[in-house]
């Protein structure tokens, strides 16, 4: 379902430069959650109305220009076996290079679609110096200027135009059964939970094939709870090659993640949060996804008195701006509140899904706006007249008002913080659109 682009080339090509500019466009127009950071490998981008995750493997390469070779046709491997497209990158200021051929023998067996793009191509004679490149045999080929976005937008359209219409993450909206992910850093117990949850209780549960060839769809039906466990914790490893690439755990936590109506975020008590943890879960957050963070390893924790409630009260100031989640203390080793976890998992999937009349939305939100009027701008109140929810996936309320377009940030936040205290979206991100009556 989740349609995926991987950006591949050798060092210094300008990846990253071209994965924050896939991104700028989505976050000009969508991302309006402060904070999230800047230096992850992974993200979502939108053009032309198409939702699309995207992937630069520069980031997973450790070590700079004496990078092994056999490092990077290893992400070159993964990226063709994962990806819908690929996007190879060259420069055109340093030319090709032997190690722009030798991927180009890995991408050229490849079944998959793959663009070149030829970077930093920004005045006329590198144009000339640019076409170089055809003879590489692949096409289509871009010329594009990362820095300056230049002939970006052909190659995104180019992109958006392989996206089947109903690929939009956003609005798919899957009848049936909830569908849980239990996503996270690799050694975090992922396994060790999943085996818990059905380990003994083998017999009773059926496997669906994965819809995808990776991930594992297991109908679990228990204790009068019935949903699909999304596993990426590798049942099927593929060959030995991939065994050590965080690349790949990455690509399947994102792919299981847009199967998923509720994420299970697993984290190590003995750890903490990670900037990586962040990252996926700014993801999830980003998607509309459900979450529950479950911190696993809690038996191998010292404790005192207050360290549940110091831990949780540490770990919601690091998750905001949406810390509205349920965050259950879990051994998986132990068994420890993990049947906790699927209730809660549950309740989280009934909030998500929940539709509230508009007649109720009316009268409770009405008077949250009339006890706190929002600003008045260039001396004209702003007057929010009506409240509806609109029929998406992820829930979401229109707001029409007079000056949809001044309406900032912390009073936002005001509405969303009241949506919250008076119906019950705990675990659940919400989206507010301001329009004009």
């Amino acid at each position: 379902m989740s349609f995926t682009v991987a950006i591949v080339g050798r060092p210094n090509v300008g990846k990253s430069t071209l994965f924050n500019r896939l991104l700028e466009q989505r976050k000009a127009i969508v991302d309006d959650v402060s904070g999230v950071t800047r230096d992850r490998q992974y993200g979502v981008a939108d053009w032309n109305g198409k939702t699309f995750n995207v992937i630069d493997t520069g980031g997973f390469v450790h070590g700079s220009e004496d990078i092994f070779e056999k490092e990077i046709a290893k992400q070159v491997l993964v990226a063709v076996q994962e990806a819908n497209v690929v996007l190879f990158m060259v420069d055109a200021a340093t030319g090709r290079t032997d190690l722009d051929d030798a991927m180009v023998s890995t991408l050229r067996k490849s079944t998959k679609p793959v663009f070149v793009v030829v970077n930093k191509v920004d005045n006329s004679d590198r144009l000339l110096e640019a076409n170089e490149f055809y003879s590489l045999g692949l096409e289509p080929v871009f010329f594009i200027a990362a820095a300056s976005g230049s002939g970006t937008g052909e190659l995104l359209d180019a992109v958006a135009e392989l996206i089947p219409a109903q690929e939009n993450i956003e609005e798919v909206e899957e009848a049936g059964l909830p569908k849980f992910a239990i996503i996270g850093q690799p050694n975090t117990g992922k396994s060790s939970l999943l085996n818990a949850l059905i380990g003994e209780e083998r017999t009773i549960v059926s496997d669906i094939a994965g819809t995808t060839r990776d991930t594992i769809h297991t109908h679990y039906n228990l204790f009068q709870k019935e949903f699909i466990l999304i596993d990426t914790a590798g049942i099927r490893r593929k060959s030995k090659v991939h065994e050590d690439l965080e690349f790949y755990s990455v690509i399947r936590a994102i792919k299981a993640m847009d199967e998923a109506d509720v994420c299970l975020l697993l984290l190590d008590a003995t750890k903490g949060l990670t900037a990586q943890d962040l990252n996926i879960y700014s993801l999830a957050t980003r998607k509309g996804k459900g979450l529950v963070v479950l911190v696993n390893k809690w038996d191998l924790v010292e404790k005192e008195t207050n360290t549940a409630i110091q831990f949780e009260k540490d770990l919601k100031q690091r998750l905001a701006p949406f810390n509205d989640v349920p965050i259950l203390f879990v051994s998986a080793l132990e068994k420890i509140r993990i049947h906790k976890a699927i209730e809660v998992a549950l309740k989280v999937y009934e909030n998500k899904k929940q539709k509230i009349a508009t007649a109720q939305l009316n009268e409770v939100m009405l008077k949250a706006i009339a006890a706190y009027h929002p600003p008045v701008v260039r001396g004209h109140p702003i007057k929010i007249k009506f409240i509806t929810q609109l029929p998406t996936a992820v829930p979401s309320f229109a707001f029409f008002c007079n000056f949809p377009d001044d309406i900032k940030t912390p009073y936002r936040n005001y509405l969303e913080n009241q949506l919250r205290e008076q119906f019950d979206f705990t675990g659940v991100p919400i989206r507010i659109f301001f329009r004009k009556k």
